[in-house]
């Protein structure tokens, strides 16, 4: 594989805060010379068909994986992010559980979120996670200059993901992720954790920004020109070359390797266009066909 693989990306399907189309980003990763690519949708997996179709007729590696809010302990403070990422079929049963049950059991202020205690060592086997980097929980007490507690949050994940748990380097220009790789490096050192870069990608090109910044504000009920709407995302979060990551983080190599390995390590087979259908229980002596088209 080339020097780098991006694993944090959101499509159109995100719905929020996300216009990347997926045949345009099959292009533009063949076009950039990358194997492989994740695609990780807030809270859903409504692009998986259509993307992992798209890679297949590519000759691109389909990384599958979901962008997901955890609740704070009895709903302290705002949700934290968390992205986790499809190893094997057992990974996938266990990630479109957690979502399913974060819209039908977690929603908070009308969004879906993973309660921390769902995350149980059988609830998320085959399933690899990146830290969300200044969005999630370490980067947050890092950034707030509470070390001590981003070191136990960081413990309690390596005793539920092991090696499977990633922190998260972005440079993509917003406030505090220079701030946040600082600390995450140091705590990577103590704990033996390794590090991963990502681009946190909502746009493929550069251009695409203000067409992004438009359905922010769209999904917001805000304006384009009003001065004090949050500005969470900014023009950097495009579809970056590996060339382009590789100058970014020629400081952090192994940040770049390491993206690549995370690619090597998400193996799922997906079967498509052979409907599954549950073993549904019918009278003996009847097959499925036959009772389901008496019922009917």
């Amino acid at each position: 594989m080339t020097g780098f693989v991006h694993l944090r990306l959101h499509t159109e399907y995100s719905l929020v805060d996300g216009v990347v189309r997926v045949d345009a980003l099959m292009g533009a990763v063949a076009a950039a010379g990358m194997p492989a690519v994740a695609v990780t949708d807030r809270s859903n997996l409504f692009a998986l068909v259509k993307f992992h179709s798209a890679a297949q007729k590519a000759g691109i590696k389909p990384l599958i994986g979901v962008d997901l809010l955890i609740g704070e302990p009895e709903g302290q403070g705002e949700p934290s992010g968390l992205t986790l990422l499809v190893q094997d079929a057992k990974g996938f049963r266990n990630l479109t559980r957690l979502i399913s049950r974060a819209w039908q059991e977690g929603q908070h202020s009308g969004q879906p979120v993973v309660e921390r205690s769902w995350l149980t060592a059988e609830a998320i086997e085959g399933l690899l996670a990146l830290s969300g980097g200044r969005e999630g929980d370490v980067g947050r007490a890092l950034l707030a200059g509470r070390r001590d507690e981003a070191l136990a949050l960081l413990r309690g994940w390596q005793a539920l993901f092991g090696d499977r748990y990633y922190l998260e380097l972005q440079r993509t220009g917003r406030p505090g992720e220079e701030d946040c790789i600082a600390g995450s490096l140091l705590l990577a050192v103590k704990r033996g954790v390794p590090v991963v870069a990502t681009n946190d990608v909502r746009f493929i090109a550069r251009d695409d920004f203000e067409a992004h910044e438009a359905r922010v504000c769209i999904h917001e009920g805000t304006l384009l020109a009003d001065a004090a709407r949050p500005r969470r995302y900014s023009e950097q979060q495009y579809l970056r070359s590996p060339q382009e990551m590789a100058r970014l983080f020629a400081d952090l190599p192994e940040a770049l390797e390491n993206s690549v390995e995370i690619a090597r390590r998400l193996n799922l087979e997906v079967r498509l266009g052979k409907p599954s259908l549950p073993a549904y229980p019918v009278p003996a002596g009847r097959s499925i066909e036959d009772h389901l088209r008496e019922e009917a």
